[in-house]
């Protein structure tokens, strides 16, 4: 039989596995995921989630308890996922598997865009099924705030590169947004914006508080990012957020490079905008045109941003640019709690949100 590509997984994540809904096993550096043999279990459910997260090697041997017969083992084989990850990463098949970092689940920027087998991963994690509609799947799935942000940082590869369902119905297409909308939209705002400022300060003013409200963006890039997308931690314990989370954000996370749901929809634009617009008139609230101005240029940054978001997933960048690429990917695959500037590492360097830059991809 040819040898498999197995993960490895931390023992902190095989004990993270001790549910019902989801109960791994070990024997010695061995993993088996036994969630679907918890109601056949000849000795009761019970005893198996007793034993989830743990090593089982000692109880099947035990003659006291129950000493175990070669079909106990053949059931264990068939259930194998992966192995314990006790050898620093150094590549496996079957006795020794491929490394893969233990909060994502990826070994590199190249595992964003191999395609997942969807069968095999519902029924390793028991989570999404990337064959049906997400959305329902999320808010019927009765995930605890722990399992689900293990999961949707856990990023997944669509079959030939297309969208996975979201709503499987007539919603499927507002929820899709190619690249090039984004300029052709909110471009001639801004242009037509600038051309209202101009008619009340002089040009030279215009273009200060332009670029002023473009260095204002980088800041609230960072933010939202940081404190909007990712307000993980934060993250009320019940479906109504972790379905919202998923849908401004987890998403993206979960199935990185879909093309079609990497940059903001209009209508999502104009909600998380229009606050902006109120806040920029409040502070300026001496001239309407000189918050008009600085409000353009923050527009322009998230155009710019969004555009630039899009070409680090899917585009091949000049020199200059390939660095910040691997920056933003190894936020995907490396560590989500770090790296929030897309357009920059400017405010991440600031806050001491920086990734560490020694992470090479293949």
């Amino acid at each position: 039989m040819p040898s498999r590509t197995l993960p490895t997984f931390s023992r902190a994540e095989v004990e993270s596995h001790s549910s019902a809904k989801s109960c791994y096993v070990t024997i010695g550096a061995k993993v088996y995921d036994v969630t679907d043999f918890v109601d056949d279990h000849p000795g009761g459910g019970s005893l198996i989630i007793e034993y989830g997260g743990k090593d089982i090697g000692e109880i099947l041997k035990d003659p006291t308890s129950h000493e175990h017969s070669e079909a106990a083992y053949e059931i264990l084989d068939e259930s194998l996922v992966g192995f314990i990850d006790e050898e620093n990463g150094s590549a496996k098949t079957e006795k020794q598997a491929e490394y893969v970092h233990p909060r994502t689940g990826m070994s590199c920027e190249e595992d964003l865009s191999k395609e997942t087998d969807a069968t095999m991963d519902y029924k390793k994690h028991k989570f999404l099924d990337l064959n049906r509609p997400l959305i329902l799947q999320v808010w019927n799935g009765g995930f605890t705030k722990e399992f689900y942000l293990d999961q949707v940082h856990r990023p997944r590869h669509y079959k030939g590169g297309a969208s996975a369902p979201l709503f499987g119905n007539f919603l499927e297409p507002l929820t899709k947004t190619p690249w090039w909308m984004v300029p052709t939209i909110w471009v001639p705002c801004v242009a037509y914006g600038l051309y209202q400022a101009a008619q009340g300060i002089p040009n030279l003013h215009v273009a200060g508080l332009f670029l002023f409200g473009l260095f204002l963006w980088t800041l609230i890039e960072y933010g939202m990012h940081r404190f909007l997308f990712h307000l993980d931690g934060y993250l009320p314990d019940n479906r109504v957020f972790i379905t919202l989370h998923f849908l401004l954000h987890g998403i993206h996370h979960y199935v990185p490079m879909d093309k079609y749901r990497l940059v903001m929809p209009p209508t999502l634009f104009i909600a998380l905008a229009t606050p902006f617009w109120y806040l920029a008139h409040f502070v300026f609230s001496h001239c309407w045109y000189t918050a008009t101005a600085v409000y353009c240029g923050g527009i322009f940054g998230y155009i710019c941003y969004d555009l630039t978001h899009y070409f680090l997933h899917h585009e091949n960048l000049p020199l200059w640019y390939k660095q910040l690429k691997k920056y933003h990917l190894q936020h995907h695959f490396l560590d989500y709690e770090l790296g929030f500037g897309v357009t920059s590492k400017f405010w991440d360097t600031i806050f001491g949100t920086e990734l560490p830059t020694s992470i090479k991809s293949k």
